[in-house]
């Protein structure tokens, strides 16, 4: 079982569904920056997401295999796999120096392992305020079954 609090980096494989992307990466905060958003894909997705940058992920296999999504100001480039649909990660519209690693992918790691999970307001996003702040929507918690 994972520590779900720690904001220790932590490096981890992962992969999509079916396998045919693969890749490494660092978690720059560990898992304690596990959060789900509100905006239109992010709720239609809904993965947790971890937080990491571009230069600490790497593609192992199967870079031919992503292709991406872009929508509304085109900075955010959600990734997934052509082949089983599996979103594996994106650059952040908050932070392009940033990306959001689907926590479902990496080896280990099931969302299920997060007793909470913050949600970020998508509707009022950092990059449409003057403040660029970050809002938060709730959270939203897993209680395992006891039987």
């Amino acid at each position: 079982m994972i520590d779900t609090c720690s904001a220790e980096p932590v490096t981890l494989d992962g992969s999509c569904h079916c396998g045919a992307v693969r890749f490494t990466v660092r978690l720059t905060e560990g898992f304690a920056s596990a959060r789900r958003c509100t905006c239109s894909i992010c709720r239609m997705r809904g993965a947790v997401a971890v937080t990491s940058t571009p230069e600490a992920f790497r593609i192992t296999q199967g870079e031919d295999r992503l292709a991406t999504y872009r929508f509304n100001t085109g900075v955010a480039e959600h990734h997934f796999c052509s082949t089983c649909g599996i979103y594996t990660h994106h650059k952040r519209r908050s932070d392009p120096n940033q990306l959001g690693v689907n926590v479902a992918c990496l080896e280990g790691v099931s969302p299920f392992d997060f007793h909470e999970i913050v949600v970020h307001d998508g509707q009022r996003h950092p990059g449409d305020n003057p403040e660029h702040r970050t809002y938060r929507a709730g959270i939203l918690r897993f209680e395992p079954a006891q039987d």
